[in-house]
């Protein structure tokens, strides 16, 4: 098993840390992970994006040009990335920001799910935690780390001064989870 993901916003949405989540745990789980993170110099607002490899086996490169999964959480991510997807790939798309019409996607097989991440982290308590109730979605959806796995390590994933987010983190893992299992 080999998994790909780039994961792709705006700086400050969460994007690094949310791969850096899911590398963490594919780590704690026992595979080879790769995490490469991209930004550029602007600290909020700028393009931010990563990419996670996940693998049974040695990863040959930390990078992908043909992902198995984009995850956009804004209009110039899905712009950037969505054309990367190979035939059957899957595409995250955040219409909580994202206008864009989707009769455009879903083209050569590749499937697209628009994920209300505002909405469902409004719902878990806290609104800042968007990107953690895509990550959920996208665990729901690809099953490539069981989602309690993912809960149980996310103590272990913080520092320790922000160990209070804990709760509020899984609580947003969890709302992503059930927005799948509710389409």
């Amino acid at each position: 098993m080999e998994y790909s993901v780039v994961m792709s916003g705006f700086g400050g949405q969460g994007v690094l840390m949310m791969g850096e989540l899911l590398a963490h745990c594919g780590m704690k789980a026992g595979l080879n992970v790769t995490w490469m993170p991209s930004y550029g110099v602007e600290m909020r607002g700028g393009a931010a994006n990563c990419t996670v490899v996940l693998s049974e086996n040695q990863i040959g490169a930390p990078i992908t040009g043909t992902p198995k999964a984009v995850i956009a959480m804004s209009e110039p991510a899905l712009d950037k990335f969505g054309s990367r997807l190979p035939e059957n790939g899957l595409l995250m798309i955040n219409s909580s920001l994202v206008c864009k019409d989707n009769s455009t996607y879903g083209q050569n097989g590749i499937k697209t799910v628009f994920i209300p991440t505002r909405e469902l982290a409004e719902e878990s308590g806290n609104e800042k935690m968007a990107n953690l109730a895509m990550l959920g979605a996208f665990l729901a959806q690809t099953g490539v780390l069981e989602l309690e796995r993912v809960k149980k390590e996310v103590r272990s994933f913080l520092p320790p001064h922000k160990s209070n987010l804990a709760e509020g983190i899984e609580k947003a893992l969890l709302k992503g989870k059930e927005y799948i299992d509710s389409l």
